[in-house]
């Protein structure tokens, strides 16, 4: 039986890596890597620096004092090998000002901060349980939660700063489960109307830790599995004449593997976004297949709420097809 849960738990890592030649791609919490909702992925998630839009503070904490109004979205992922990926954001933006005498606000606003909470599940399903002998006795679906608050506070015309606080809870097996806390920092900084640069740390402190003993008594073990560390530096430039935006990101994970991103969005008409971009372009390792991704938006108004459908299509090597993320997005 031990070596049953050492294969699913594998099974289950190794199902959501990006690419078996990387050596981050068989590490913990690969889910919470592969990116969130359909706009950040039809853009090949090179969305560090994007403010304005649906906003999430997955991509960087500093990001929620961007948003305009109240932003839900959520998304769900078609893959292959009976995975599932799904989201879930709320985003909103306040200003925080000093009161006249009169009680009302002043015509300039203190500071702003912004508020973001989220949640990332995801799964592989229809594993058969079977016991030492090789018969089957059930089913085991092993699953991976994320939840995120990220606080954002824009301490300057030019500077906003983020924090996010993370909770990871997982499931392998009945009695073996795993918490863990762990948090990112990020920021943006405006050069100019059309440029703006960012940065984050990701996934500080966060690991899993398995203990198997309440399953085998004394011939249990405690495991630990550390997160990746990520860092991300990232330039967004908005061509407002045109209605285009392009955005690049350069990421290192744990002083291993550094990728290249990029991705565009082009208003096409009043209420249809079109866009696209390349993700996971390995510069350590140009054998590394990178992942281009394409999708598109459609909104429409309905009273004083902004509704959106939201598709995003992204290639997946080594799977035997493809990932479709649908989502929907609503600013109220």
């Amino acid at each position: 039986m031990n070596k049953f849960i050492a294969i699913v738990f594998f099974i289950s890592v190794t199902l959501f890596a990006q690419d078996r030649h990387s050596s981050v791609a068989g590490k913990a919490g690969t889910f919470s890597r592969m990116g969130f909702g359909a706009r950040g992925m039809g853009m090949s998630n090179a969305m560090t620096a994007v403010d304005f839009g649906n906003l999430s503070a997955y991509y960087n904490p500093a990001l929620s004092v961007f948003q305009q109004n109240n932003s839900f979205h959520t998304s769900y992922s078609f893959l292959s090998l009976d995975r599932s990926l799904n989201f879930l954001n709320f985003t909103k933006r306040f200003e925080l000002g000093k009161k006249n005498p009169d009680g009302t606000n002043r015509a300039t606003p203190r500071s702003v901060a912004g508020l973001s909470i989220g949640l990332i599940n995801a799964s592989v399903g229809n594993f058969a349980e079977r016991d030492n002998q090789g018969i089957e006795t059930g089913e085991l679906s092993p699953y991976e939660n994320q939840f995120f608050m990220g606080i954002g506070l824009k301490i300057s015309q030019k500077l906003a700063i983020g924090f996010n606080a993370k909770f990871y809870y997982s499931k392998l097996y009945d009695e073996v489960t795993s918490t863990s806390f762990g948090f990112d920092i990020g920021a943006v900084y405006t050069v100019s109307d059309q440029v703006k640069v960012a940065a984050t740390l990701t996934d500080l402190n966060s690991k899993y830790k398995w203990d198997t003993t309440k399953l085998y008594g004394q011939e249990g073990t405690n495991t630990e599995d550390k997160f990746p560390v990520r860092k991300k530096i990232a330039l967004a430039y908005s061509i407002v004449e045109y209605k285009i935006l392009a955005s690049l990101e350069f990421e290192g994970i744990d002083g291993e593997t550094n990728f290249l991103r990029f991705g565009a969005e082009y208003n096409i008409f009043e209420n249809l976004f079109i866009r696209g971009g390349i993700d996971n372009i390995n510069i350590s390792n140009f054998d590394f297949p990178a992942k281009p991704s394409l999708g598109f938006s459609y909104v429409q108004g309905i009273g004083a709420v902004q509704a959106g459908l939201d598709y995003a299509f992204v290639i997946e090597p080594y799977s035997p097809y493809d990932q479709h993320i649908i989502g929907l997005n609503f600013i109220f």
